[in-house]
Formats: C-alpha cells, sequence, structure tokens
C-alpha cells in the first residue's frame, strides 16, 4: 500500500547501484542482457553518470571501449587527455569521448567553432557526411592552430579518433531518458523487489518463457515464487505477507476468471477456508465446477489448509467411485439442503448435517510424477524442477541449450554438448522400412526434438525412456555429411545436430568430470569466506582434484595452484555451496 512518485525517488540510491552492481537488472529497462550484466559487475557503477555512460558505449562500434571504461574508473588504467584544457568535458566519462555533446563542446573550445558550426560538426558525424566532415576538418585544424593547440600531428589525431567515433556517435540527451527509465525500474526492483517481479511476472503471464526466466531470476534474488493456494491466490501474480511471490489462481489452466472471482469474493466475505469441505460447502459451485477444482487440486492449490493429498482426490474410495466425485456430490448436496433449509418456515431450526465421504489411504507419486502433472496445469514446473541436481552440470560442463538449437546456421562445425530430460519419445519406421526413433529433450531454456536413424537408433533407442535425464555430445554439420552415398540437394545445405554420443546424466560426475578449478579475488579472501571454503572441503571429500586461480582486481597478475591433498565431491552440497557464493560474485567455477 506504498505510494511511490517514481519522478521523485533520489538519485543516489545505494541499494539500486547494487543491484546493478551485482547483474541483477534482469526485467529492468535497457540493462538486461547477459553482455550488459557482466559489464556491470566489473564496472561496479557508484552514480548516474556510470548508467548513461554505459547506456551509450553498449552497442555495436563503442563496446571495444567498455574495458577501458572500466579500468580508468577504477584507477587500474591511467586517465590521459591530448591537452588538459579537454578534461572539463571528459572528466565524467574517464577522458573517454562518448556523446556527440561531448565533440561539440569541445570542438568550440579548442578551434572556436560558433555554436552554428558544431551543430554542422553533429549533423555530420550522426548522418555519417563524409564530405561535409572532410570540409569541417580544415576548419577545425586551421582554428586550433590559430588559439595555440598543436603540434599538427596531435590535432589529427584528435580529428581521427572524432571521425572513428562518427562511426558510433550517440546522443548524450537520449542517453539520459533512457538510463534515467532504466534507472527508475532498477530502484523498484532493489527497493520493493517481490512487488516489481510479480508485477514483471503477471504482465508476461502468456509466455512461458519469460515467466520461468523470471523466476529464475526470484531464486537467484532469494525470492520464494510459490504455487497457488486457495487462501493467498488472487487472479494474477501477488506477495504474500511474508514478501513470498503468489502464483496466480488464473494463471492454472482449467480455473477461469469466473471461478477465481468467486473464490476471492467468498474469501474476503467470510474469512480464509479452513479445508476442503469447508472450501466446497462455501463457494459458488456453478463457477467452480468439477474441472476447476479437480485443476486446482492437482496444482497444488489445497496443499496447505488440508490432509487431503494431490494424490487421494484421484483415487478410488471403497464404493469404487473417484474421491473427487465425491466431494463434488458432497458439495452440492450440502449446498442444496442449505438453500432449503434457508427457503423453509423453521429453516433456522434445521441444521445440515451430510456425511463426509471417506478419504482412502493411497500410495503417493513419485516426484517426478506429482512435478509433472503440476506443470501439465500450470505450463511450468513450479515446486521444484527434476533438473535441478544436474544444474552445475548443464550449467558449467555443457555449451548448449536446447533453445540454441533453433538456429544452426551460427553452430555450424561446433562440437556441442548439451544434456536434458527426456519428455516424449516415440519410434516408428521410415518409408524404405528401417527403424528410427524421435525425442524431446528439455532442460532450462525450453525444449527440442532430436531423431535418430540407422546405426544411431541402434545403439542409443535404450536411452528412449519417459523423464531420462541424458546427456548428448554431437556436432552441427550438413545433413548426410557422414553419408556413404551423399545425396546432392538444390538450394542452401540443411544442417543438423549429428549425434555422436549419447550417456546418462548421472554418469557425468565419475566419468567425465575430473577436474574443479575456483577463481577467487584477493579482495573475498576473508576469514568468514575461507572458513566456509574449508568447511565444505572437509565435509566432501572425493576423487575430484581441486584447483585455485587466485587473481588480483588491481593487477592483471593471476596465480595458479593445485591443492594435492585436497579431492572433493560433486555432490548436492556442494552444487549449492558454488551457486550461492557465484551469486554473491566471491567466486567463479569451471568444471572439466
Amino acid at each position: 500500500g506504498v505510494d511511490i512518485d517514481i519522478d521523485a525517488i533520489p538519485i543516489d540510491d545505494e541499494k539500486t547501484y547494487q543491484l546493478y552492481s551485482k547483474g541483477l537488472t534482469t526485467g529492468t529497462f535497457q540493462f538486461e542482457s547477459p553482455g550488459m550484466q557482466k559489464h556491470l559487475k566489473e564496472l561496479q557503477p557508484t552514480r548516474f553518470e556510470d548508467l548513461i555512460a554505459m547506456n551509450a558505449l553498449y552497442r555495436p562500434g563503442p563496446m571495444q571501449y567498455i574495458p577501458q571504461f572500466i579500468n580508468r574508473k577504477h584507477g587500474r588504467e591511467e586517465i590521459t587527455y591530448d591537452f588538459p584544457e579537454m578534461e572539463g568535458r571528459l572528466k565524467e566519462t574517464y577522458g573517454i569521448t562518448v556523446y556527440q555533446e561531448q565533440v561539440m563542446l569541445l570542438s568550440r573550445d579548442l578551434a572556436g567553432f560558433t555554436r552554428g558550426q558544431s551543430d554542422e560538426l553533429r549533423k555530420a558525424m550522426g548522418k555519417k557526411m563524409k564530405d561535409k566532415m572532410e570540409s569541417l576538418k580544415v576548419k577545425f585544424i586551421e582554428g586550433a592552430t590559430e588559439r595555440g593547440f598543436g603540434p599538427k600531428e596531435k590535432l589529427e589525431k584528435i580529428w581521427a579518433d572524432w571521425s572513428e567515433f562518427a562511426k558510433y556517435a550517440f546522443n548524450k540527451s537520449h542517453a539520459v531518458c533512457y538510463s534515467w527509465i532504466a534507472y527508475q525500474t532498477a530502484y523498484l526492483k532493489a527497493n520493493y523487489p517481490a512487488e516489481y517481479m510479480a508485477a514483471n511476472l503477471t504482465r508476461n503471464k502468456g509466455d512461458i518463457s519469460d515467466v520461468t526466466k523470471f523466476m529464475d531470476d526470484c531464486k537467484l534474488m532469494g525470492i520464494p515464487v510459490l504455487g497457488p493456494d486457495i487462501n493467498e491466490s488472487a487472479l494474477n501474480f501477488v506477495v504474500n505477507a511474508k514478501g513470498e511471490i503468489r502464483f496466480g489462481l488464473g494463471g492454472v489452466k482449467g480455473v477461469g476468471e469466473g471461478a477465481v472471482e468467486a473464490i476471492v469474493i467468498e474469501r474476503e466475505k467470510n474469512g480464509l477456508y479452513k479445508n476442503v469441505f469447508d472450501f466446497i460447502e462455501r463457494v459458488n459451485l456453478n463457477a467452480c465446477n468439477r474441472k476447476t477444482v479437480e485443476s486446482l487440486a492437482l496444482s497444488g492449490a489445497f496443499d496447505s489448509i488440508d490432509t487431503i493429498t494431490r494424490e487421494q482426490f484421484m483415487a478410488e474410495n471403497a464404493k469404487g467411485e473417484i474421491v473427487l466425485d465425491a466431494i463434488m456430490r458432497y458439495g452440492n448436496k450440502f449446498q442444496n439442503d442449505v438453500s432449503l433449509a434457508t427457503n423453509t418456515l423453521f429453516g433456522e431450526d434445521h441444521a445440515v448435517d451430510i456425511v463426509k465421504p471417506e478419504i482412502p489411504k493411497v500410495e503417493p507419486w513419485s516426484p517426478i510424477e506429482k512435478l509433472n502433472k503440476e506443470k501439465e496445469l500450470v505450463g511450468i514446473y513450479l515446486s521444484a524442477h527434476p533438473l535441478d541436481d544436474y544444474y552445475i552440470e548443464l550449467n558449467r560442463y555443457c555449451n548448449a541449450t536446447t533453445s540454441d538449437m533453433k538456429d544452426l546456421s551460427v553452430l555450424q562445425g561446433k562440437e556441442l554438448k548439451l544434456a536434458g530430460m527426456i519428455n516424449t519419445f516415440r519410434n516408428g519406421k521410415t518409408k524404405t522400412g528401417n527403424p528410427f526413433g524421435a525425442f524431446t529433450l528439455e532442460d532450462f531454456s525450453g525444449n527440442h526434438e532430436f531423431m535418430l536413424f540407422g546405426k544411431d537408433y541402434v545403439e542409443y533407442s535404450k536411452y528412449l525412456k519417459k523423464d531420462l535425464c541424458v546427456i548428448l555430445q554431437g556436432r552441427v554439420q550438413e545433413r548426410g555429411a557422414d553419408w556413404k552415398f551423399a545425396k546432392k540437394t538444390e538450394g542452401p545445405p540443411q544442417l543438423e545436430f549429428k549425434i555422436k554420443r549419447m550417456s546418462l546424466l548421472d554418469e557425468l560426475d565419475s566419468s567425465v568430470l575430473q577436474k574443479l578449478t575456483l577463481s577467487l579475488s584477493v579482495d573475498n579472501l576473508d576469514e568468514e569466506f575461507a572458513n566456509d571454503l574449508i568447511a565444505t572441503i572437509k565435509e566432501n571429500k572425493g576423487n575430484m582434484s581441486v584447483y585455485f586461480t587466485i587473481k588480483d582486481a588491481t593487477s592483471t597478475i593471476a596465480l595458479d595452484m593445485f591443492s594435492r591433498g585436497i579431492k572433493i565431491e560433486l555432490n548436492n552440497q556442494v552444487k549449492k555451496f558454488l551457486r550461492e557464493k557465484q551469486h554473491l560474485n566471491q567466486l567463479e567455477f569451471l568444471l572439466e
């Protein structure tokens, strides 16, 4: 319930700059690309001018100056000016020309250009007018020489720099406007993270890939995104009293807006639902039909208020009736009897007493079965992801994802490793009667269908099992490049990912990964971090060698060390430690 005047927020908010420095800019304006996040972590911006400059530099051409800009900010590279008089115009960008306005002002300072001439220079630069630039060059060198600047070689160098700059010149006023809007979004994310992310999730609820992206970002920020709940959820994503984000009931397949409205109105009018029977006795069953209640049950919306499990809703009772059907029948009868009792002359003296249906004991579903039903209804895995235990392997060993398979042209000739879980598969026969197989592999980025023919099918068809986690190794090549008798085709060549090896993901740690390299900065080597690292290594001894690379941020020196007496097991505890410390920018790691 906080009202914010977004145009009056402080421009020096510490939390906002910390967010930029950690690269947690997903969902913010202009600064959310992976490349920009990488540069922001290196830059560690502390003032609004840093953001303006990064906004202007992060585009084809000026990107080459970003490392120099970062090094100069942190004192790792000397800030120099061709003439001392240039410092006043270039100080805010550490001696690097970033904006058109800087060139305009410097042309006045050095060569005595009038406002009109400097504006001509701006237009010539912006529209890439080579002839105009040449004529203005003569005026610049003559004017600067008359004002005592030289030698001519230095003036030629300045003009050459400006000519190169003209290829990508950006208007500072535009960069300021873009950066201010970006800062406003980052301010909201830094100071009201749960509310901001809930708004982003609601805005993009129709795009599962975006929802997944924002939910992953919530994990990084430590914001729980909980599944739908009958007592906390509304139509869209909301933030509960604990600062957690609740999935909207409107995002559950089979639950319409009218049903959600009926649920919320009754809850607000007569209090929270105590259990499933209380819910079924109170809610408008014309709006919440059987399909709606089934979707709510299987998506976990009743998990917090009842001992009836998802499995029990779909089980048969002693009478051979599905429990959910029995519950719905009970609810309809209860509400009908209440209506009849209310409309009779002596209705107030007659309590409705109907026996609740029996709930049988059943075997629990396997975790993967439970998650699959959840995904079927919500579109994504909510309570967990089947590949969570393999997160590090997928991100550190694999060099490609299923989403990369959408455009093989940029990967032609490359050896790729990707992994995931088999969602669906099918076997069939080609027109010539030879067997083939097709399977859909899912990872954190999406899914893609792969084909197996000939010897590949014979060798790898044993892996075509639903929910099996596998790793693929192969090469992007022209289709049929390895055929004995290649067929000639017209038009551009068709590309394929040729699978050369297929194995179980569980076998990766022991069979392939032999080395863990931890890259640490001297600045992060404090006593608390050292104790955490030592404790993690001691508690998880194994067969994987551990290497260290110690870096000094003030120089290019890096010290490589091998710990002969230490070997570690890449188990879930170690994976969690590595992810947490990486998220805090305390280390980077490499698996080989």
